[in-house]
């Protein structure tokens, strides 16, 4: 019998035409069931996922949503009947059979779930890629234990005691297990040194408390006294000293490493310098001291020398009022330096023209001498080992002194050729908030905020701090007070303080709380005189403004500014310790979320004698 080929043809194509279509009409509901079960509208969903269940094909489409929706909403018996037919038709299926335990526990039967999860088990547990699946899918479910026994299961099989060492570290996280936790993070770090920076963003957004910090010291102290050649945990241990402002700490762990790696003192260079930042002058010149001792013949050796000047000019500019002897000891100190480099065999070095730099910063800023200063500046700028961010540095200096002197049009040039030439460069962003804060004080506040809206995303956290800052600053006293009079005032006292006019400064200040008593601005005015009295050594003056900031403006932008403030006069001018202390137990109650958070830890540490090597 001839069979007819056109027939034959339209049979075939309406079967495709019907396979598709049948195919359309599933994919249609299951869309349908997950939008019923995405709103909660449960029998809906219920009645769609029962019907499409029927096809074995489909099981796998629907399982999770079909299975959960069964579960959660307390239909236990007919989830196990639909189970068994997935598991009828799916034997191999692994997420079947633990979701068949899952069910079992949910009904109450212990010992049948037991059964299923331990025949799982006995399948995976040496392949990994099927451990992570099934822990995985057990974490899904909220069973976090059972994922933890698996991994262990799964670790111990495998004999690498660092095996699964992240997700169970996660794991761990979510149950607030915190030392469990930092152990899997150490043995994950320990596989690959690189991970380490990882390691510390996780712990630091972790561990906020200060007995976390302590508990995870503690650990790594007795792991260095297991694993003593192992220099991971030494590294983490600088992290934690850095977290906790325990800057000799930090040195200890540096000094070891250095030792370990024979590097010249650099690891040791790199703590000095986050000391000096963090204003630890006393630590910072300990370690510059150990750096020009243990290291002569280095590169180290030269960056010490010049450093150990730069801690001991912060200390003595932050010693008020600060003593003109001292800033005159401080140049001779630079003199001495520039000229024994000078005659070194390689001549001047980057140091040589910093610490020139930094001499005649003090010969501008401090002794008056801004002619001398212009002259010195000049000759680092053109010299031909000067760094192209030095010869910028160099020119934001000399427009900083211009202004000292009156002469705004200077400094505006010199820091827009800066700004210009080193265009999405820091110095170039430092350039343009020299700018903007040129233009807040001469009071063209809308000129000002063009720059600093730019500058708020600037690269550098630094400076876009200290633009969001003064931005703020400007919005915050002129939304309320078209004429801008107060602030203008305010802006003009600021560069009088600039300009080390402090005297003049004061009396306006104190003309201004009479005429703006109520202004948005008071508390400004209050934290500016205070700054003042401090500088000035009127201790008890500044004392009482900065009571009148927590008192009436406690809870205001500058009312852990204020605290701080008078804890640290305490402190470290009047030598009160018991009263510091009692200021900074203030502090960390009343300002717990505050950036001076750690740092004032730190200081009722070693007022109590916590650091007791330190």
């Amino acid at each position: 019998m001839k069979i007819n080929q056109p027939l034959t043809f339209v049979i075939l194509l309406l079967s495709t035409i019907l396979a598709f279509s049948v195919q359309a009409q599933d994919e249609e509901q299951i869309e349908l069931a997950q939008q019923y079960d995405d709103k909660g509208e449960v029998e809906k969903a219920k009645s769609i996922y029962d019907d499409l269940a029927d096809k074995k094909k489909l099981i796998p489409v629907i399982h999770g949503r079909y299975f959960r929706l069964l579960v959660n909403n307390g239909y236990l018996d007919e989830a196990e009947k639909y189970v068994n037919k997935a598991l009828k038709s799916y034997p191999q299926n692994i997420i079947y059979r633990l979701d068949a335990g899952i069910l079992q526990i949910r009904m109450g039967d212990n010992e049948k779930a037991d059964k299923y999860f331990d025949e799982v088990l006995n399948e995976v547990q040496s392949d990994p890629y099927k451990i992570r699946l099934v822990a995985g899918h057990f974490i899904k479910s909220d069973m976090l234990e059972k994922a933890i026994d698996y991994y262990e299961e799964g670790r111990q099989a495998s004999n690498d005691p660092n095996l699964f060492a992240l997700e169970l570290a996660n794991v761990y996280r979510r149950i607030n297990e915190k030392d469990k936790m930092v152990l899997e993070y150490l043995k994950y770090a320990d596989e690959d040194e690189a991970r380490i920076s990882y390691v510390k963003n996780v712990l630091q957004n972790i561990l906020t408390e200060e007995e976390d910090l302590q508990s995870l010291s503690d650990m790594l102290l007795n792991k260095i006294q297991e694993e003593p050649d192992k220099q991971l945990y030494n590294e983490l241990l600088i992290w934690i000293n850095l977290q906790q402002k325990n800057f000799y700490g930090a040195f200890m762990q540096a000094r070891a490493i250095d030792r370990r790696n024979r590097s010249d003192g650099e690891r040791v260079m790199d703590v000095a310098g986050i000391a000096l930042e963090n204003q630890d002058y006393e630590n910072a010149l300990k370690m510059y001291d150990y750096i020009i001792e243990k290291y002569p013949r280095t590169s180290s050796y030269v960056s010490a020398r010049r450093y150990k000047i730069k801690a001991r000019e912060e200390m003595v500019k932050n010693r008020y009022p600060v003593d003109q002897e001292d800033i005159i000891k401080l140049i001779e100190d630079y003199q001495n330096f520039i000229d024994e480099s000078s005659k070194s065999a390689i001549g001047p070095s980057h140091a040589t023209l910093e610490a020139m730099r930094s001499q005649a910063l003090l010969y501008a800023f401090y002794l008056d001498e801004k002619d001398r200063a212009i002259e010195a500046l000049n000759t680092v700028a053109q010299h031909p080992k000067a760094s192209r961010e030095l010869r910028a540095r160099c020119k934001l200096d000399m427009g900083d002194i211009y202004l000292l002197i009156d002469q705004p049009w200077e400094s505006t040039l010199l820091y827009s050729q800066v700004e210009k030439d080193y265009k999405e460069e820091p110095v170039g962003y430092e350039a343009k908030l020299r700018n903007a804060k040129l233009s807040y004080y001469k009071g063209e506040f809308e000129l000002a905020q063009s720059h600093l809206d730019v500058l708020k995303l600037a690269t550098t956290r630094e400076i876009a701090n200290d633009a969001m800052s003064l931005s703020l600053l400007i919005q915050n006293n002129t939304a309320l007070d078209t004429t801008e009079t107060a602030m203008q005032d305010y802006a003009k006292v600021e560069l009088l303080l600039f300009q080390n006019k402090q005297d003049e400064a004061l009396e306006k200040l104190d003309s201004m709380l009479n005429l703006y008593e109520n202004h948005e601005l008071a508390d400004e005015i209050h934290w500016l005189m205070a700054s003042i009295d401090m500088k000035l050594g009127n201790f008890d003056e500044s004392l009482n403004h900065l009571g009148i900031i927590t008192q009436s403006f406690g809870y205001d932008i500058l009312g852990d500014n204020a605290l701080y403030m008078t804890g640290k006069i305490y402190e470290e001018q009047l030598q009160e310790e018991d009263k510091a202390m009692e200021v900074y137990t203030t502090f960390l109650r009343e300002h717990p979320g505050s950036v001076y958070i750690a740092d004032v830890r730190k200081r009722l540490r070693n007022l109590r004698g916590d650091f007791s090597v330190n």
